[in-house]
């Protein structure tokens, strides 16, 4: 095996595609698929599996994923390493990232990880829980924040912070201002489908409380939920956050749901077996310090509850 093999392969791992790796990489798809045949050939295992959606990594695969990225990372850094300050920390960093998240402090967070770590490689996707905790899985992130994670035994999940979801309206619908639980079951609902962690959380509370719920439509886009609310399609339950703005210019009304409340956890995922480094470390300080930040300047964030207390020396070991 050579390093163009190895690089060929990881660029495959990470993007869950061989069809989206060689349209990146500019080469034929066939080529691509031979190199990668070439290097199983060699280990004498198959180390990616295909299925409707792409590729996944096979345990061998996940195992060499790691090896090579290793060894990509050091002969990528050799030169800028003999150039450079003994002071001077390279290295690589993939994150996922939730769109409301991303949003709210994204681009603060990577300005801001960028000037601390220059000589960090620095690579973000989006996507929803789901897949942000399939890609954790797979080794396509580092990290991941993510909403409601559930208990997995491979997972370590820190949790964040939770918030309490609001039935979204559009103004003028005639929906008192606070719900119970119950009153959601007359309600045409706009969720997204399942396993979104969202539609899972809000179905537990609903069976919990023997409450059968009027699924109208289910949509996954957050932003196209918040469109057909306002064109009277249907309503939603959603955190605050992501509906924040609309409400503050009076194009959507959020009404609380109490007795009891359906509280959504913000979490950072990581893999157990994982090696925590100082840049991810780092990242994490990084992403509670300008979250708290958030949620201390707003209002409407007042009924947040801090679950993760991180410890001063995060990123300076």
């Amino acid at each position: 095996m050579d390093i163009r093999e190895l690089r060929n392969f990881i660029h495959v791992a990470r993007a869950g595609s061989f069809s989206r790796a060689a349209s990146e990489l500019y080469i034929a798809q066939p080529a691509l698929s031979r190199q990668i045949a070439k290097l199983e050939s060699e280990i004498g295992l198959p180390l990616l599996v295909r299925h409707g959606r792409g590729v996944k990594l096979t345990e061998a695969g996940a195992r060499l994923l790691e090896r090579a990225e290793m060894i990509s990372h050091m002969v990528n850094d050799t030169g800028e390493h003999v150039r450079a300050s003994a002071s001077t920390e390279r290295g690589y960093l993939s994150v996922g990232l939730p769109p409301t998240i991303g949003t709210l402090i994204g681009a603060p967070l990577i300005r801001e990880f960028r000037e601390q770590w220059p000589g960090v490689l620095l690579h973000l996707r989006e996507g929803l829980s789901s897949s942000l905790q399939e890609w954790v899985m797979d080794k396509r992130v580092d990290l991941a924040v993510v909403y409601n994670q559930p208990p997995l035994e491979a997972f370590d999940v820190r949790p964040l912070f939770s918030e309490p979801m609001v039935l979204v309206a559009p103004p003028g619908s005639g929906i008192r201002p606070a719900l119970q639980i119950r009153d959601l079951a007359s309600i045409p609902l706009i969720l997204p489908g399942l396993p979104h962690s969202n539609r899972r959380l809000i179905e537990h509370a609903a069976i919990q409380h023997g409450v059968r719920l009027r699924v109208e439509l289910e949509v996954d886009s957050v932003a196209l939920t918040k469109q057909l609310i306002k064109s009277g399609a249907g309503y939603s339950l959603l955190t605050f956050v992501a509906v924040k703005n609309e409400v503050d210019r009076g194009e959507l009304v959020a009404h609380e749901i109490v007795r009891p409340a359906i509280r959504s956890t913000v979490a950072i995922t990581t893999l157990r077996e994982g090696k925590a480094s100082r840049q991810r470390e780092a990242w994490i300080a990084l992403l509670c310090e300008k979250l708290r930040k958030l949620t201390e300047s707003e209002e409407w964030l007042s009924e947040v509850t801090w679950l993760y207390e991180q410890k001063d020396d995060i990123g300076k070991t």
